[in-house]
């Protein structure tokens, strides 16, 4: 919404409205000054002195208006005309005809642009096109002829105020089609932020179920078979594809198993996974926050380091905002997880923690067999989002990146870079994943 609201006050609108009460304030003072050099040439002077008048006092009166389309009501237009109309009805009365003959001005000169330019900016294209014809009209009889002066000045007031008001019709438009990219985008995001949380649990958590149906085997076999075919129909509908049932294999059960476990600190067959579980879910319960206030990183990765693990940090505090922290710990997390889930139980793993001067660059590097050409893409197609949201989503959302290096045979390695210092919008973003999360668990 916030995000809307930017687009409408950058409205090409608002400089066009503001352009024209200019205009109008201006040219008056234009008209009167032409009325003024030659004051001695009109043979009844009154009429014209009565007119300015009323124009002196309804162009300042009316300049709020011409701030915006929504101030600029149709009754307000149609009374404007009329003032500019009356005036050039006016000026046979005023002037001497063989001064209107030889092409003077009409008693509002060019302030009668300022009414067309108005419908235009209102209406679009259309409305100046009605209002340009009652102008030319009006310049029509106060001439009496269709001289080639006046024909050129009607023809002017009309292309201008027709082309104005296509322009101002294609800016709505487009600001129409980005205010709804915006709207898109934030779906995407947050739609984003929920597959990594539906990932990082409830998927997890269904895995589980349907393995350890299969293991005790009778009523609960049933109720692990059902729980396999959800986890498909979700990882259908967070990653937005078509996936087909017999994708669900045993190795990718297992590997949810694993992380199933560590996210709610149960003991299973994996021991020790248990632990390391229960100490990362208690750290997320640490790190939740407003998302503004700085924390140590290295409390936050602290909690990964283990026999298999092994972190190395530097000796003073890596002091980031709350919400990027949170975020590069869970994305330090989501790839341990794939290295014992890929790696194995057994395989070591290296976080490395560079504190650089404008962002924090973290390591995780593994002895694993590498990811194969193509692998990261089938997968995610398939609807496994470890990679895809779980690392390189998050540390996108706090304008970060996270790059994957792997050699088949020679392991993998992931740098993540986040910036120490992401502005109020990132900041306000990630309060809110924040929020989310503790809301949806």
């Amino acid at each position: 919404m916030a995000r809307r609201e930017r687009v409408m006050r950058m409205s090409v609108e608002l400089p066009l409205w503001r352009a024209l009460a200019g205009y109008r304030v201006l040219t008056m003072f234009y008209a009167v000054g032409l009325f003024a050099t030659a004051y001695d040439r009109f043979p009844h002077p009154g009429v014209a002195i009565a007119y300015y008048c009323v124009l002196f006092v309804w162009t300042p009166a009316t300049l709020p208006r011409v701030a915006n389309a929504a101030s600029c009501t149709k009754r307000f237009l149609v009374a404007d005309l009329a003032l500019a109309a009356g005036g050039i009805l006016l000026t046979p009365v005023a002037d001497a005809h063989t001064r209107i003959a030889q092409g003077g001005p009409t008693l509002p000169s060019i302030w009668t642009a300022g009414s067309v330019l108005a419908f235009a900016l209102k209406g679009g294209w259309r409305w100046a096109a009605v209002a340009s014809t009652a102008v030319a009209a009006a310049n029509l009889v106060e001439r009496g002829t269709p001289a080639r002066d006046t024909v050129h000045n009607v023809m002017l007031v009309w292309v201008a105020s027709l082309a104005i008001g296509y322009v101002v019709e294609v800016a709505r438009a487009s600001e129409r089609t980005l205010a709804r990219a915006l709207e898109i985008e934030a779906a995407t995001r947050e739609r984003e932020r929920l597959a990594r949380d539906i990932h990082d649990s409830v998927l997890q958590v269904l895995a589980m179920v349907q393995r350890r149906g299969a293991v005790i085997g009778g009523e609960a076999a049933e109720l692990g078979r059902l729980a396999g075919e959800q986890e498909v129909a979700l990882r259908t509908l967070v990653s937005g594809g078509l996936v087909p049932v017999s994708r669900v294999s045993a190795d990718a059960a297992d590997g949810a198993v694993v992380r199933a476990v560590e996210e709610h600190g149960e003991h299973d067959e994996h021991g020790e996974r248990g632990g390391c579980g229960g100490e990362r879910g208690a750290h997320g319960r640490r790190g939740e926050g407003t998302g503004a206030e700085p924390v140590d990183l290295r409390a936050l990765l602290a909690p990964h380091a283990g026999s298999r693990v092994s972190l190395a940090e530097p000796g003073a505090p890596v002091p980031l905002p709350s919400a990027v922290a949170r975020e590069v710990a869970a994305a330090v997390g989501a790839a341990l997880d794939n290295v014992r889930r890929h790696a194995g139980e057994d395989a070591r793993a290296w976080i490395l923690v560079e504190d650089e001067p404008d962002a924090v660059l973290v390591t995780v590097r593994d002895e694993g067999p590498g990811i194969p050409e193509g692998r990261l893409a089938q997968a995610e197609g398939e609807g496994r989002l470890g990679v895809a949201q779980s690392i390189r989503g998050r540390l996108r959302d706090v304008g970060g990146t996270a790059e994957l290096f792997s050699v088949p045979g020679q392991g993998t390695e992931v740098e993540l870079k986040a910036p120490k210092h992401t502005g109020k919008a990132h900041g306000a973003r990630g309060a809110a994943r924040a929020r989310g999360r503790t809301e949806s668990r």
